[in-house]
């Protein structure tokens, strides 16, 4: 059967050559008689992954030498907790962005730690837009400030990275990181859950200035830790390996197909097809407000909620699948991530076209 064009929103896509070079590899990775999940997390095969993995990420994102890239699991729903227990530092409060479902998410689960200012919000907009800056209520001693730059599920992203002087910036980028360049200096922790832009699910990467690590909480579980991960080089317990040696294939695939610079345009390429095809309709809507709408996930609806059951079925049957918006949010979603490629957004442009002329 001929492979799918696949927008999930994650587990998403993964580029053909990654696949086939895991493929190839599976079973003898180069020469060593043994699959990468057959290995040792100590052994030298794959401390070798390990490392060359790391060290491409490094050199993609020009990840400044101090601080330290943590290759974790439990995704990020996991980091909502491990931020304010590492970064309080004593503090009682932290400044939080609520323009999103898992934004909500990390606000009701730092709230088991500490008080949490909600400095800005889009709720009454239905989460279609980002608050003005200027309106941002931030409080000078909060420990830190989070937001999320790119809402999945609503299709809202931030179009800049908010100034917060010396309080530091914590930002969950898992549907966002590696689709363009950033200044990682600009930020405290970058964390990540893998599954959309990184790799399989199973692995989670945090990146954490090196100040802000030795300082968690008492009495928490190691493993919420960064300090111990960091010591360890991630390898305090056994690691999601697999999914760490998927991470780093599509490290080098990114350097194969020109680096961040490259990805970005290929990106707003795919983004601007999409939304000038539902823009030019009468048929498909978008509701995010156009400054903040996302390049990764697209969500959008027909005139006729009445057709979104055959809308979803006739796309599947010519290959475009898991258009399915969220449930909390409805309608479609187009996730287009690095590895969706344009010739992806072009076949849904021309479906959606083509269904129009047939339901419209």
């Amino acid at each position: 059967m001929a492979r799918v064009f696949n927008f999930s929103a994650g587990p998403a896509a993964l580029p053909e050559d990654v696949l086939n070079q895991a493929r190839e590899e599976m079973g003898d990775w180069q020469g060593s008689g043994m699959s990468v999940m057959e290995m040792s997390h100590r052994g030298k095969e794959f401390m070798s992954i390990a490392e060359k993995a790391e060290a491409d990420l490094r050199e993609i994102m020009q990840i400044p030498s101090n601080y330290k890239v943590l290759f974790l699991q439990g995704g990020a729903s996991s980091q909502f907790a491990m931020v304010p227990i590492n970064l309080l530092n004593g503090k009682k409060a932290a400044d939080y962005v609520l323009t999103g479902s898992w934004g909500k998410k990390a606000i009701a689960e730092a709230k088991r730690y500490c008080d949490v200012n909600v400095v800005a919000s889009s709720l009454e907009q239905k989460f279609s837009t980002v608050p003005a800056f200027n309106t941002w209520q931030l409080n000078r001693d909060a420990a830190y400030v989070h937001y999320t730059p790119n809402e999945t599920i609503e299709g809202v992203e931030f179009n800049f990275v908010p100034e917060t002087g010396d309080v530091p910036l914590v930002v969950d980028m898992s549907s966002t990181i590696l689709s363009r360049p950033i200044d990682v200096s600009k930020f405290g922790v970058i964390y990540a859950g893998a599954q959309k832009n990184i790799g399989p699910a199973g692995l989670t990467i945090a990146i954490v200035r090196e100040d802000l690590i030795g300082n968690a909480m008492a009495n928490m579980p190691v493993m919420m830790d960064y300090k111990i991960h960091a010591d360890n080089d991630s390898m305090y317990n056994t690691p999601p390996t697999y999914s760490w040696y998927m991470a780093g294939l599509v490290f080098q695939w990114i350097k194969n197909t020109g680096g961040m610079d490259k990805i970005a345009e290929i990106n707003e390429c795919k983004a601007a097809k999409l939304y000038a095809a539902i823009d030019g309709s009468d048929f498909y809507a978008n509701p995010v407000e156009k400054p903040f709408r996302s390049w990764m996930n697209v969500p959008f609806t027909l005139a006729n909620a009445d057709l979104d059951a055959t809308f979803l079925s006739e796309a599947k049957d010519v290959g475009l699948v898991t258009l399915k918006g969220h449930r909390s949010v409805g309608g479609m979603r187009a996730s287009i991530y690095n590895a969706m490629p344009e010739a992806g957004v072009d076949a849904l442009v021309s479906f959606m076209a083509e269904f129009e002329k047939r339901h419209g």
